[in-house]
């Protein structure tokens, strides 16, 4: 399993397209920095063909004042969280 570590919104980048299409059926996604703009609203359909398995790093989230405003499908991880999801990947791929 690949964890893919994406730090651009879909709202002004193509990385997120190309991540999805670079994602194999057990590959976890996790939105940091600005990808995290992924997790709310509309933008956040964009991960639909993945739920369960796309995540968002709450520090992010609440620096941008939407810690309350992500999407019920994508799971919230804080640091911890973020190291345990390295932990349990086989490698890491950052989308920058």
């Amino acid at each position: 399993m690949l964890l893919h570590i994406l730090n651009r919104s879909p709202a002004s980048s193509r990385v997120p397209l190309d991540t999805l299409r670079a994602m194999g059926d057990n590959d976890w996604l996790l939105l940091i920095e600005d990808g995290v703009y992924g997790a709310v609203g509309p933008l956040a359909d964009e991960f639909t063909s993945i739920q369960g398995r796309v995540f968002a790093l709450k520090e992010d989230l609440v620096s941008r004042g939407l810690e309350n405003r992500h999407d019920a499908t994508i799971e919230l991880v804080d640091m911890d969280g973020f190291v345990a999801l390295t932990e349990q990947a086989t490698q890491t791929v950052s989308w920058y």
